[in-house]
């Protein structure tokens, strides 16, 4: 299912992002701000498990995270999108997973690959994987990105990114139905390039003043 925010503080910060003139450091910082509030969203079916905590008065029952939480985010213009996440369940486990455009035929050319050599836990256990990746183009990396999260046994997996494009978020719903998307703002189409129109560039030059 699609979750494309109307949150007035988002759609603010989107403007900015869009923009030409700002600066790499500034870009950095709405990117990882949000990415904070995207994930507020992502996070609200999490389920709990309670225990018992002891308060400076007494014992008392609190709920706590239930399952593994992984991040996974596509390099490298994902890496921006990690640390605000950390910043909300420091115990998430961050996995990378390299995949690059092949500028001629569009589609995801996978050159690094560092996920957990541990088997997935499955049942109540098996926990959420969440894709990073700032722009969801013609859908060919995410779509990809899931394919290997899913060969390597992740029963539930959620995209996050900044900006979507209707093709690609036609081709991600097309190959896996059960993935929820998560986006800043959805934009008008892709160009003969294969580029978000109108987009905010290149999310990793823009990141990191390449």
């Amino acid at each position: 299912m699609l979750y494309a925010s109307e949150h007035p503080l988002i759609r603010h910060k989107v403007a900015e992002l869009r923009d030409v003139a700002t600066r790499h450091r500034l870009f950095r910082d709405l990117v990882r701000e949000i990415s904070t509030l995207l994930a507020y969203e992502a996070t609200r079916d999490l389920p709990l498990v309670s225990r018992t905590v002891r308060t400076p008065l007494m014992a008392t029952t609190a709920d706590e995270i239930a399952v593994t939480v992984g991040l996974v985010p596509v390099l490298r213009a994902g890496l921006g999108m990690v640390e605000p996440l950390l910043d909300l369940i420091p115990r998430a486990e961050v996995w990378h997973l390299g995949l690059y455009r092949n500028e001629e035929t569009l589609q995801p050319v996978e050159y690094y690959n560092r996920l957990s050599d541990r088997p997935t836990p499955t049942g109540q256990e098996a926990g959420l994987w969440f894709v990073l990746d700032p722009m969801l183009a013609t859908g060919g990396s995410a779509v990809a990105a899931v394919d290997v999260l899913k060969r390597h046994g992740s029963p539930r997996i959620k995209y996050v990114g900044l900006i979507a494009a209707p093709e690609g978020i036609a081709a991600l719903e097309a190959a896996h139905p059960d993935v929820d998307v998560h986006v800043a703002a959805v934009d008008s189409h892709l160009n003969e390039h294969g580029y978000i129109v109108p987009g905010l560039g290149d999310a990793g030059d823009r990141q990191f003043g390449t």
